[in-house]
């Protein structure tokens, strides 16, 4: 493993509790394969757990027992984190890419998530079983951009639960239109980890009428 990989923080066994071994696993197959692989940048290695890992498990409490997708799951932030960290909890990953997917697929196997199924598809084409209860993304697109592909999968009274950075309170004023044509209600932006994480984390949540 490389050397400019980032030693375990202790949050992550407080975040993760006895499901923290397998976060050590994923991590540890992240740093060693996510850059070849096209899944992560070189620079992302030496603040793997702290800027992802723990960035996306700090989400986990806002998430309901039902099924919650994961759209442009990727190397699996936030979809395999939350997974790991909500066992209880069952995982639609939704990725186009084949080579992703693979990816996906792989960790699933390895780690022995048996909440989780990942779906090759885009989002808007996405062909579910259901209506899910919820629907996470992180770093896919703007909030205006993400409504049109998130809220159709959702059930009415399902919510949004989206990762966004600094520019999360003027992703939603920019989100008017959207907002309206698709009936969310509730939205507001959630800050999560202060006084536990590094770096907070920002969510916007809305409920979808």
């Amino acid at each position: 493993m490389t050397s400019t990989f980032e030693i375990e923080p202790p949050e992550a066994a407080l975040l993760f509790g006895p499901n923290v071994d397998a976060a050590r696993q994923f991590t540890k197959n992240l740093a060693e394969q996510g850059e070849e692989r096209g899944l992560i940048g070189p620079l992302e290695l030496p603040r793997l757990w702290t800027r992802h890992i723990l960035n996306c498990a700090i989400v986990a409490p806002l998430l309901q027992v039902g099924r919650v997708g994961d759209v442009g799951s990727g190397a699996g932030l936030p979809g395999i984190v939350l997974a790991i960290a909500r066992p209880d909890v069952s995982f639609v990953l939704i990725e186009p890419m084949e080579r992703r997917i693979a990816w996906l697929n792989e960790q699933v196997a390895e780690l022995g998530l048996t909440n989780v199924d990942v779906v090759r598809a885009r989002a808007e084409e996405a062909k579910l079983s259901s209506p899910l209860d919820q629907v996470t993304a992180r770093a896919v697109s703007a909030f205006r951009k993400l409504i049109p592909l998130t809220a159709p999968l959702v059930r009415p009274g399902g919510e949004l639960v989206l990762m966004k950075g600094t520019g999360a309170t003027a992703e939603i004023d920019a989100a008017a239109k959207e907002i309206k044509r698709y009936r969310l209600s509730n939205v507001e932006v959630i800050t999560l980890g202060e006084g536990v994480l590094n770096e907070v984390t920002r969510v916007i949540r809305a409920t979808v009428d």
